[in-house]
């Protein structure tokens, strides 16, 4: 099938799914989440032979890791996708009700965007993540993974494919597309793609925003920082800094910069870098930071740098500010933390840092949508449009305008009638 005429099916699926009843996508939820579960042999089997592949082609650990599926994967997969079941249905939502005069009522309402093109790494959960969001969004998916993940992407596709049909879903709600080529023709499907959303490289990201006409979501790079202030408690400092940085540093949310204020630098970089080393961190320092501790000197690509691994980035500031500004030029304005016990510096930090998230003692690895309460995430938007941060449920639907009359006319309220309305508002949510 080409792209076109898949493009077309799923415009075609997501009309129907934008009326689907709210206990039709659940069951189907369901029956995805049990089906992957008892397929769970075939989906591991599947995914061996792209770690066997990615052996061969001695790729990075970072992508290794991204790769595998194992059973306590599986257990992961499946419990996101119940819990996306069991989230509120975002579709059909009255977000206002404006009567605009006597028996002349306007709705503003939830409705889905249509057809979703997503394009991600290597991580074959991504195709479960977007395609339960999808659904329960009432959205089409089309997904293309990572050439690397292949297999697993396929037979992943596959079993929540039969198992939607099966229950209700219409065909072509969710479809996959396996080569570069097809991202580049699908880029031109305007008509029937109403979003894409990439997640890679900053250079695929600015490559699909330069190629297409389709509105595009999501974020290219994970810059993370902790600036750690003079007022912060030393074990929240060291257990956070160190919880960003190791828990998974192959992610968009682990930290890459670590800012001190130089009050309490001799204090805590010592202890810091002692702790990290043990782990297995390069920490590279700038001059101050190196004058305190031992460790490799930092160019000024560093502050500009994406590690994605075991890699920290020090830097000694004099104050708050700086370190807000320092913050604001180099961050990828996806997630900043500040650890401190000054709540005045805390909520001067989150209100002036620039980033789709900001914390305040906690670790940068809470930016994540099942973590935020949303299920799972379709992505992690930068951008400032309708929806920011881990993109869930919320940022699949969008809205139209729905008016109901009695037969009024416009002309009944130009010239000295303009002034009929009454634009009364009888309900708002937001």
């Amino acid at each position: 099938m080409s792209i076109t005429e898949q493009s077309k099916l799923a415009k075609e699926a997501s009309i129907k799914l934008a009326v689907l009843p709210t206990g039709v996508k659940n069951k189907a939820l369901n029956a995805i989440a049990n089906s992957i579960k008892s397929n769970s042999k075939k989906i591991i089997g599947a995914n061996e032979k792209d770690l066997i592949l990615a052996e061969k082609q001695k790729l990075n650990m970072v992508i290794v890791d991204r790769l595998r599926i194992d059973n306590n994967k599986i257990h992961e997969i499946v419990e996101e996708i119940k819990s996306v079941a069991r989230l509120e249905d975002p579709v059909g939502k009255t977000l206002s009700q404006t009567e605009l005069d006597k028996g002349l009522m306007l709705y503003q309402v939830t409705c889905p965007i249509g057809v979703i093109g997503a394009v991600f790494e290597s991580r074959p959960d991504a195709v479960t993540q977007i395609s339960a969001l999808c659904l329960k969004s009432g959205n089409a998916a089309i997904l293309k993974g990572g050439s690397e993940a292949l297999n697993s992407n396929k037979i992943l596709v596959k079993i929540i494919s039969e198992a939607a049909e099966k229950n209700g879903i219409p065909k072509g709600a969710v479809q996959l597309i396996e080569t570069r080529e097809q991202v580049a023709e699908m880029l031109k499907m305007h008509e029937h793609i109403n979003l894409i959303i990439p997640r890679g490289s900053n250079a695929f990201v600015k490559y699909v925003q330069e190629n297409t006409k389709i509105p595009v979501l999501g974020h290219s790079e994970g810059i993370c920082h902790i600036y750690v202030d003079k007022y912060a408690d030393l074990n929240k400092a060291i257990r956070i800094s160190f919880d960003a940085k190791c828990q998974y540093p192959a992610v968009c949310n682990a930290v890459e910069t670590l800012l001190v204020h130089k009050d309490i630098a001799k204090k805590f970089l010592p202890k810091m870098a002692e702790k990290f080393k043990k782990a297995g961190v390069e920490i590279r320092g700038d001059e101050s930071t190196r004058r305190i501790a031992d460790v490799k000197k930092a160019s000024e690509k560093d502050w500009d740098a994406e590690y994605n691994d075991l890699i920290l980035s020090v830097k000694v500031v004099n104050d708050l500010d700086e370190a807000i500004s320092h913050v604001n030029k180099h961050s990828s304005k996806h997630t900043d933390a500040i650890i401190t016990e000054n709540k005045k510096n805390a909520e001067k930090f989150m209100d002036l840092v620039d980033s789709a998230s900001v914390m305040w003692n906690a670790s940068t690895r809470f930016a994540d949508g099942f973590r935020y309460g949303k299920g799972a995430e379709v992505g992690i938007s930068t951008a400032k449009i309708h929806a920011r941060g881990p993109v869930g449920l919320e940022g699949l639907v969008i809205y139209k305008y729905k008016l109901v009359g009695k037969g009024q006319v416009v002309r009944n309220y130009t010239g000295k009638n303009a002034n009929k309305f009454t634009h009364k508002i009888i309900r708002k949510i937001f």
